[in-house]
């Protein structure tokens, strides 16, 4: 992709899934890359290994820090200040999600989910916008949002929610920053093979069904959705800003509308 080679990119969540897959992505293209972890530092020494065995320029960098955490990601945005200099492209990818009816959720699970998916963002892109700013470089972000920004997710009233407002994120943020070069986008994953979906993935009814539901047939990979989002980081998308990319084979179409009906 045109536009990434030699470019500073932070990666949150990065030591697992989609988030994994986009730093190795970013990395082969001639990316610097950082890659966040909150916990699991297996995983994310398992993205540099892949990061240094691709033949990848650019040796990564692996940084701890929990994005829900407003001293933590300070903490990690003075730690890449002073290692490289500062971050030209973000992608806003650490999420999780709790499971449960909407009216037995505790507030804290729900406050929990809020504040890693949507504050962790907000908190990462403030930093991102701030060094921009102060260098008066242009720069990208790309938040990792959902499909469930715009299709509703019964029991999972905290994700749901969070990604809505990621999309509102994304939309306001490329407003007010389009004029300084600043662009940010979404990519919104539809149902996709990661340590998260491990509750179907490998269970072939379960996934079976869920697979019913999209129009092509299959879920999706975390390389497909690397692929997108160095897409919209480079060059070759430099006149696009404030849209939600869905990459959900057809999720989003309404497919049990695909046969013809009438009102």
């Amino acid at each position: 992709m045109k536009g990434l080679e030699e470019k500073r990119v932070l990666v949150t969540g990065a030591s697992s899934g989609i988030g994994q897959a986009i730093a190795i992505r970013f990395a082969e293209e001639g990316a610097r890359v950082v890659i966040n972890y909150r916990s699991g530092l297996e995983g994310a020494r398992a993205t540099e290994r892949a990061i240094l065995e691709s033949g990848a320029r650019q040796a990564p960098i692996v940084m701890q820090a929990d994005v829900a955490d407003p001293g933590e990601v300070h903490g990690m945005f003075d730690a890449v200040m002073a290692e490289m200099g500062g971050v030209d492209i973000l992608v806003n990818n650490a999420g999780f999600q709790i499971e449960g009816p909407a009216h037995e959720i505790p507030l804290e699970s729900f406050s929990r989910v809020i504040a890693t998916n949507l504050t962790g963002a907000f908190l990462c892109a403030q930093r991102t916008i701030a060094g921009l700013l102060e260098r008066e470089a242009p720069g990208v972000i790309i938040n990792v949002s959902s499909v469930h920004e715009i299709v509703p997710k019964p029991q999972f009233i905290g994700y749901a929610v969070s990604k809505g407002g990621v999309q509102n994120l994304t939309r306001t943020l490329a407003l007010e920053y389009a004029p300084h070069g600043i662009r940010v986008n979404a990519i919104g994953p539809g149902a996709t093979i990661t340590r998260m979906n491990d509750s179907w993935k490998d269970d072939p009814k379960r996934r079976a069904d869920i697979e019913s539901h999209i129009p092509l047939g299959r879920s999706g990979t975390s390389e497909e959705m690397a692929a997108a989002v160095a897409f919209l980081a480079s060059d070759e998308a430099s006149y696009i800003t404030g849209q939600t990319l869905f990459i959900d084979g057809g999720l989003t179409l309404y497919p049990e509308f695909g046969t013809p009906w009438s009102s």
